[in-house]
């Protein structure tokens, strides 16, 4: 939840939010003029929706935002059960004089993300039970089309000390495209590969940001109160851009985003309008070494692979004409002709038509669900196919 809150008049002046929050105008979408150039790497200091018009549209392919979650906290300290005090959220930047003030701020800074964003860019915003509902009201109003929600469960949460409602142990991620069209940047694959082969869930374990991480003032205070850690926006990015990829983030506190963007190879613009925020991220932006090319290579998807058939494996002597195909459970068989095809019985086709046949089912990917034997152990024939794929990976 990273500042900056920008005036709400100044924001309607701008934008004209109308009552369902959709945009009364729509953007200018003419040719770049020398003040929107693309300030790449930089750390702007000012108001978010101020320096977002000065963007040039259709120029970031990410976007992560943490906007202020108006916690709408009391008067009076809130007190641990030894009466020292919480180090709360009572900053003027997370202060709104009414749901209806934050909804027209929400929309604002929204509909001028949207205009920056490439077509196939995507939007990250991070929120508590305080405020991200509203958020995703916004979101849809305003053309967004949301892909997931995703939990970020804390490892280490701060507990309930009043012990009248249930601890507050997650926020909450809203993961949305700038509208309901293909072609946006999700890194499945990569994400299963880290994830022990299984896919990536919408349930993120995750610790708060402690430790050497945590930035700390001239006082040995925390210098943000709400700095997140590193490994969810090194997630965020991974999951949905790629190297060379621009990444804003109009609520850019200490530079968290910054500073994982340049790690994993990208380009990032922050806006931020506290300076003693705006140049710790600069400072923190500056010690941080830049991954090499090859680490930061991305796993091909399955679709980008070399295709290649069954057919290939005989010729290629992976598998053989006349042996026996079973499944994972050796409940069904199936014969190798020499064709390319499968036999059961009578009938005779791909390793993907047979495969659906002998379970009854509708559709079958062959690759995972046919397995040859080889010394005494069942090998899965995608297991060929991918030695063959990376023989053509060598050969190139």
């Amino acid at each position: 939840m990273a500042s900056p809150r920008t005036a709400v008049a100044g924001a309607t002046a701008r934008n004209q939010v109308s009552r369902t929050g959709r945009v009364a105008s729509a953007p200018r979408m003419g040719l770049v003029t020398p003040a929107q150039r693309l300030p790449l790497d930089e750390v702007i200091l000012g108001d978010c929706l101020s320096a977002l018009d000065r963007l040039p549209p259709a120029s970031v392919d990410l976007v992560f935002a943490d906007p202020p979650y108006n916690l709408q906290l009391g008067a009076g300290a809130l007190l641990r059960p030894d009466q020292s005090a919480v180090d709360a959220v009572d900053d003027d930047w997370d202060q709104f004089s009414s749901f209806e003030a934050y909804d027209t701020f929400t929309r604002a800074w929204l509909a001028a993300c949207r205009r920056v964003m490439k077509p196939t860019a995507t939007l990250w915003v991070i929120g508590s039970y305080h405020n991200i509902f509203r958020v995703g009201s916004a979101l849809q109003d305003l053309g967004f089309w949301i892909l997931n929600d995703i939990v970020w469960r804390k490892a280490n949460p701060m507990p309930n000390f009043r012990g009248k409602r249930f601890t507050n142990a997650h926020e909450t991620l809203i993961w949305a495209s700038r509208s309901d069209q293909k072609g946006y940047t999700f890194h499945y694959e990569a994400l299963k590969g880290g994830n022990d082969d299984l896919q990536m869930r919408s349930d993120w374990f995750i610790p708060l940001c402690t430790g050497e991480e945590r930035l700390k003032g001239g006082d040995g205070r925390k210098l943000h109160p709400t700095q997140k850690p590193e490994a969810l926006l090194a997630r965020t990015i991974l999951s949905s851009s790629n190297p060379g990829d621009v990444v804003l983030d109009p609520f850019f506190g200490t530079g968290t985003t910054g500073a994982v963007a340049k790690r994993l190879g990208r380009h990032f613009i922050g806006i931020e309008q506290e300076p003693a925020y705006a140049q710790a991220a600069r400072e923190r932006i500056a010690a941080v070494e830049p991954l090499s090319r090859a680490a930061l290579l991305t796993a091909p998807t399955k679709r980008a692979e070399p295709r290649v058939p069954f057919l290939s494996l005989l010729e290629a002597g992976h598998v053989r004409a006349g042996e026996t195909l079973t499944d994972e459970r050796r409940r069904h068989k199936a014969l190798v002709r020499p064709d390319g095809t499968l036999g059961v019985g009578p009938a005779s086709g791909s390793i993907h038509k047979i495969g659906a046949l002998v379970q009854g089912l509708p559709a079958c990917n062959g690759w995972t669900f046919w397995h040859a034997e080889r010394g005494g152990r069942l090998v899965c024939i995608d297991d060929f196919r991918g030695t063959m794929r990376a023989g053509m990976g060598s050969a190139a």
